[in-house]
């Protein structure tokens, strides 16, 4: 296993066939448009390869507040199905972690859906709690991925 922490478009769209496991009807051409708007916005992915496949893959936001100061938002948490329980989220929460240290930042955020208790019972137990609610106004369900 290789974990590679990638900063270029180039590198982000060789990744784009594990996007589709979170993002079935994504387009390729609607990821590079995001990614355009994205990672001049501090916007890095860390991944996971095995035998040269990418098998698991997070993308991470650094930011600033005034509540919390400096800040990495984790965003999209994606281990392939035939990949799970193999303890690569850990290995990306891990990087994560790491990474926010070395960049003297205060804390990691992330939003996970209500619904998805999965996904909370594995944050719980890498140390994420929740500290309130992320409320949403919908605008325009149509431009969801």
């Amino acid at each position: 296993m290789q974990t590679k922490e990638l900063t270029t478009i180039h590198e982000m769209l060789a990744q784009f066939d594990i996007i589709l496991h979170l993002y079935p009807n994504f387009t390729q051409e609607k990821y590079e448009n995001y990614l355009k708007e994205m990672i001049p916005h501090n916007y890095k992915q860390v991944v996971i390869f095995e035998n040269n496949i990418c098998v698991a893959l997070t993308g991470f936001w650094t930011g600033t507040k005034l509540w919390s100061g400096k800040y990495i938002e984790i965003d999209n948490f994606i281990v392939h199905p035939e990949h799970r329980m193999k303890g690569l989220g850990k290995i990306m929460t891990d990087y994560i972690d790491g990474k926010a240290k070395e960049l003297g930042c205060t804390m990691i955020v992330l939003d996970a859906f209500t619904g998805n208790f999965k996904a909370h019972r594995f944050y719980y137990n890498q140390g994420y709690s929740p500290k309130g609610f992320h409320f949403i106004k919908m605008i325009d369900e149509n431009g969801l991925s």
